[in-house]
């Protein structure tokens, strides 16, 4: 192993670093499928446990949450206390939560575990960039850059299958156990493998008031980007209540109130930040950065690809199993195709970004994503089968493989390597927020393409009482009531009604997606050609 220029950490070397960068690979792939497994395992979960909607609701948002606010703090500590020892800390935390998730016996617990695996996510994915982008150098970074992105891309979408096979076959609980041995196995990897790296040329230290203006800004966005759609973005829709507290306000809706709150907070913190770092004190976040042009206009194409990227993967199983007929392991057996492109991306990407240069081969991974999304937004239908969809999950997946490894390499080639932390942390905040509001701009489009409904049943002949009816009972349970209609009176022609429009919404969900995608691919040329094609990068020998 080699020091670099300016570091006193090691470069990793010889096979110890593809055996150091499996291990990592699969912390990361841990907390990646727990974001997708439990949307398999929650109707088991609300069956066993006796869960109500709120109850159910929380189990699969407080993850998101959590995971979401904590990354910038949980990046600069990185930097701070050891990027291995916050990535170890984390593998730790998501193991003790998964077990006491599948002990849970009351909402509550179950709850509060989520959130603890929340705590661990945070920890993991911020400090596993920047261990790589720490201890690998020249073509090796590359390939690291391009296995983690793929690991991401991958395990999204094998999340479902996962899950699935699981839940069919085991139990639900079984779902999160099985963190249990990979845990394990992840942290006496890492311990044995992967060298500690800090920052050491900054003062120690932790922005407090910076890093509770931050945390509770970005809690309060993805709170609200999150449960807009189910407690209304203005007018309550619903009743919240949570722990024991229940919205006062009976004409704002609790989701409007944090998207003020996360405005207010957020600017709060840009103002802190700036004012602390010109008066010399530490800082959460070195605002700095953003006027590294790879970095700022890097984390601007992740949050703007992220907006269409992965709400397919929310909205794709819905209709398979609603319309199509398909259960939750036939679905997950259908995504694998998303999976494939996505790791045959990842043994591409390294060479091709060495030739080419990384943002020739990231704007070919997004141009990839929006012909795959355009290819299942066309031929979306109710006779629609696996077959017919794999080719297009498979370019989407490897369109997935290329732009996430070339993104994350791009964001990071030109930040000092003593920043890594929080430089990672953002690039991972700017996906989330970017897939939070994505996922909260589909769900409304979706919604409203379900209004269509109403016309589809018309046409069949159905009163307009019923038809209204159908239509609200589709678009409250997010097209989940589709699957049965054919158990009501006339329930073949309910059923056929309500699959078109379902069919027509998702089409027009498809449609966004690859324009909010499109928007994405726009901005990337904006970054320089030969932007992170440099040794510092990992594209030259």
């Amino acid at each position: 192993m080699t020091a670099e220029p300016g570091t006193e950490y090691p470069a990793l070397t010889g096979r110890k670093r593809w055996v150091a960068l499996l291990f990592l690979a699969f912390g990361v792939a841990m907390i990646i499928l727990d974001a997708t497994v439990v949307n398999v395992a929650i109707p088991t979960m609300v069956e066993d446990l006796d869960l109500t909607t709120t109850d159910a609701e929380w189990v699969n948002s407080i993850y998101s949450l959590v995971f979401a606010s904590l990354l910038l703090l949980s990046g600069r500590l990185s930097d701070i206390v050891g990027r291995r020892f916050m990535f170890l800390g984390g593998v730790t935390l998501f193991a003790v939560a998964s077990v006491l998730v599948a002990s849970s016996e009351s909402s509550n617990a179950l709850i509060g575990a989520r959130g603890l695996q929340g705590i661990g996510a945070a920890m993991i994915l911020p400090s596993s960039l920047s261990v790589l982008n720490a201890v690998y150098r020249g073509k090796d970074r590359a390939i690291a850059f391009a296995v983690w992105g793929a690991t991401i891309g991958g395990m999204a979408a094998m999340g479902p299958l996962v899950g699935g096979w699981l839940t069919t076959n085991a139990s639900w609980h079984w779902a999160f156990l099985i963190n249990v041995p990979i845990a394990l196995a992840v942290f006496i990897g890492v311990l044995l493998m992967v060298p500690e790296t800090k920052d050491t040329t900054h003062r120690r230290g932790i922005d407090v008031p910076g890093a509770l203006l931050g945390t509770l800004g970005l809690a309060a966005l993805v709170f609200g980007l999150i449960e807009g759609q189910n407690y209304g973005w203005f007018r309550p829709k619903k009743q919240f209540e949570a722990a024991g507290f229940t919205w006062p306000l009976d004409n704002v809706s609790p989701a409007f109130v944090s998207l003020v709150l996360s405005a207010l907070l957020l600017l709060g913190f840009v103002w802190l930040e700036r004012r602390r770092k010109a008066a010399g004190q530490i800082v959460l976040l070195d605002l700095g950065l953003f006027r590294i042009k790879t970095f700022g206009m890097g984390n601007a194409v992740a949050a703007l690809v992220s907006l269409g990227e992965f709400g397919l993967l929310f909205i794709l199983p819905l209709f398979l199993q609603s319309v199509i007929g398909y259960d939750a392991l036939e679905t997950g057996v259908i995504l694998l195709a998303l999976a494939a492109g996505s790791f045959l991306a990842s043994g591409l990407g390294a060479p091709l970004a060495k030739r080419f240069g990384p943002v020739p081969v990231l704007r070919l991974g997004m141009a990839l994503e929006v012909i795959g999304v355009l290819w299942l937004a066309l031929i979306i239908s109710v006779d629609v089968t696996g077959w017919a969809m794999a080719p297009g999950l498979f370019i989407y997946g490897a369109g997935v493989g290329f732009a996430t490894a070339q993104l994350a390499g791009v964001i990071l080639s030109e930040v000092p390597i003593a920043e890594s932390g929080q430089a990672s942390a953002v690039q991972s905040t700017s996906r989330q927020v970017g897939a939070a509001i994505g996922t909260a701009l589909l769900g409304a489009v979706l919604i409203t393409g379900f209004g269509g409904i109403k016309g589809d049943l018309t046409d069949l002949g159905v009163s307009e009482e019923a038809a209204v009816q159908v239509t609200t009972s589709v678009q409250q349970s997010a097209g989940t009531a589709v699957v049965a209609l054919p158990q009501q009176p006339d329930g073949d022609v309910l059923f056929k009604g309500a699959s078109e429009g379902f069919a027509t919404a998702v089409r027009g969900v498809g449609f966004v997606a690859a324009g909010l995608i499109s928007l994405g691919l726009l901005a990337a040329f904006f970054l320089p050609r030969n932007a992170a094609r440099t040794e510092a990068a990992g594209y030259v020998e």
